[in-house]
């Protein structure tokens, strides 16, 4: 994200919600549980930032959140491993495949439009949801203990960071990278298009 606004002349900056997320579960579409999560944060930060009035008229609040899907099953979610026996059977899952890696992002505005969602206060929010497909050299069982023992699968949905250590054994094959590293492209460039119009009015 930050190399996409990076050009823009604009503060960014970036705090953690301390509102517990939704768990991922089985039996939901990964791409719906996505978007569902992402909402789950927009009224979290409503509640946690703004009507405590920690951010200004002007600033445009983005929430995003990212779940990797089973290659097999569109209705099993891969989120972000809790330990490192997990994180190692998410990556041999994955090992050698193709796989969807979904994210919802939301951006919260200081007004209301139509096409938003309403919120108390006068804000409105829309949320854009996109997928991208990575896929998978086969990982043999150096390479996994190497990512496993690096710890980046910390944080990780699929226990893997396309940008991070999995760089050498995945790729993308379809749609943006961004995705995967967890924003919708289409949401980042709404940002974008708001504070360029902003600056010429």
């Amino acid at each position: 994200m930050q190399e996409r606004v990076g050009a823009l002349d604009v503060e960014l900056s970036s705090f953690s919600l301390s509102t517990p997320e939704p768990e991922p579960i089985n039996g939901l579409e990964v791409g719906f549980q996505t978007e569902q999560i992402c909402l789950h944060k927009i009224k979290a930060v409503l509640r946690e930032i703004i009507e405590r009035g920690d951010v200004d008229d002007r600033t445009l609040v983005v929430v995003s959140d990212t779940l990797v899907e089973d290659p097999d099953d569109i209705m099993i979610p891969l989120g972000k491993p809790s330990d490192p026996l997990l994180a190692a059977s998410m990556l041999i899952r994955l090992s050698g495949r193709r796989h969807r890696v979904w994210s919802s992002s939301g951006i919260i505005y200081p007004f209301f439009e139509n096409g938003m969602i309403r919120f108390q206060g006068g804000r409105g929010a829309r949320i854009w949801t996109d997928c991208s497909i990575v896929e998978f050299s086969i990982i043999d069982e150096g390479k996994l203990e190497e990512l496993v023992g690096s710890e980046s699968w910390l944080g990780k949905s699929g226990g893997y960071d396309l940008a991070g250590e999995a760089a050498e054994i995945a790729k993308l094959v379809e749609g943006e990278e961004i995705t995967v590293l967890g924003f919708s492209p289409r949401a980042i460039e709404e940002v974008i298009s708001r504070v360029s119009n902003s600056k010429q009015t």
